[in-house]
This record gives C-alpha cells, structure tokens and sequence, in this order.
C-alpha cells in the first residue's frame, strides 16, 4: 500500500519596490521561463512515452503564452 502526501510551499521569487516597467519586464522574462519549462516537460514525457498524457502542460504553455501576449501588450502601454 502507497500513501501519498502532497505538500505545498509559499515561495517568493520577487522581493522589492519596481517601477512598472522594470516590474513588466520581471514578469514577463518569468513567464518565459514557465513557457520553456513546461515546453521541456512536455518532451520530457514524450520522450519516455509517445503515448504519455501531456495535457496539463499543453494547456500551461497556452495559457501562459495568453499571458505573454498581454503581459507584452501592457509593457508597451507602460513605454509608450
């Protein structure tokens, strides 16, 4: 019998005062990130079987690459 036991932990990645256009570029370079790592974890899977359910991070790399666009979209606002 397998018990299993799921753990969370509240992590601050960023701590400081930004001006908005340092704090856009922040969250957009982080955003990226998450794209990249989902994108890796998604072949990762794949690669150990084709047949693998990559669901979860087909539907992260769309989300977050939605919040790329705005994220992009509101960076330029910010800049003029």
């Amino acid at each position: 019998m397998s018990i299993s036991k799921k753990v969370l932990r509240k992590v601050q990645l960023v701590d400081g005062v930004f001006i908005a256009s340092k704090a856009s570029g922040v969250i957009s370079r982080l955003i990226r990130e998450k794209i990249n790592f989902h994108k890796l974890s998604r072949l990762s899977k794949y690669e150990e079987n084709v047949n693998s359910d990559t669901s979860y991070d087909d539907n992260r790399v769309t989300e977050l690459t939605v919040k790329k666009i705005q994220s992009n979209l509101y960076r330029r606002k910010i800049n003029g």
